[in-house]
């Protein structure tokens, strides 16, 4: 049986040094090939359920699977990411090998769900021409082979994306949509009783002013909603 994500339940992500573990969450979101397998069991014991981040629309240069991808699915490098550079993801075939095996990955560790980053780059400059319905098929992909392996997966922003997506996808992680005023935009996900989380940042956010600010408008929304730093270090502030 897949699990899925409670609107309720409380969440952290911590994808950077310092780590946290000792904090008491329902969720907790790790990077899939950062997290050590004894930390996964440790918080499986005490019943946290875990989400593995995997970038599944770019490629890192210092994973170990890197060379694993073909050159030619490489494309642009990822503005503000060094390192990184966009995929090509019409080449589903060509990927499909290397998403596979972290998808296997994932749930071979323990993971609960599936965090797939940068599910959006028909609307960056990747390279490629990439159209919205290269991407709408590259991302029913994903929730297709994640279903597949008993893992649930969560739409990454991307709110233009859900009329289309929104049945397929089991719950949503959001990054800076208070901020950034799309929020609304998954109300459909709100009313369907899945689980919308926000996440802010605070270079972006007010520690006092904008943060009491938001932490309102989250409980009218039905969003749940964290503050982080940008590195996604343990640093958490959540609306009280």
């Amino acid at each position: 049986m897949i699990w899925r994500p409670d609107p309720g339940d409380t969440f952290d992500w911590q994808l950077s040094e310092p780590f946290d573990f000792k904090r008491p969450v329902d969720i907790l979101d790790l990077d899939l090939f950062d997290a050590p397998p004894d930390t996964i069991a440790l918080l499986k014991s005490k019943g946290t359920r875990l989400v593995c981040y995997i970038n599944v629309g770019a490629w890192e240069d210092w994973r170990r699977d890197a060379d694993a991808f073909p050159p030619a699915v490489l494309g642009n490098n990822y503005s503000g990411w060094v390192g990184e550079r966009w995929l090509d993801i019409r080449a589903i075939d060509a990927l499909a090998p290397v998403l596979r095996a972290r998808f296997d990955l994932c749930r071979d560790k323990g993971f609960d769900a599936i965090e797939p980053d940068n599910i959006n780059g028909f609307d960056n400059d990747t390279g490629f021409n990439l159209t919205r319905d290269d991407q709408i098929s590259f991302n029913l992909w994903l929730a297709q082979e994640a279903h597949a392996r008993g893992l649930s997966i969560a739409l990454k922003n991307a709110p233009e994306l859900l009329p289309e997506l929104g049945a397929q996808f089991d719950w949503a992680l959001l990054e800076d949509c208070h901020v950034q005023g799309w929020c609304d935009a998954f109300e459909p996900f709100v009313h369907a009783a899945k689980a919308v989380i926000a996440v802010e940042y605070s270079d972006q956010v007010d520690a006092l002013r904008d943060w009491a600010d938001i932490c309102a408008r989250a409980a009218q929304s039905g969003v749940q909603t964290v503050l982080k730093n940008r590195e996604l270090d343990s640093w958490l502030k959540t609306c009280e």
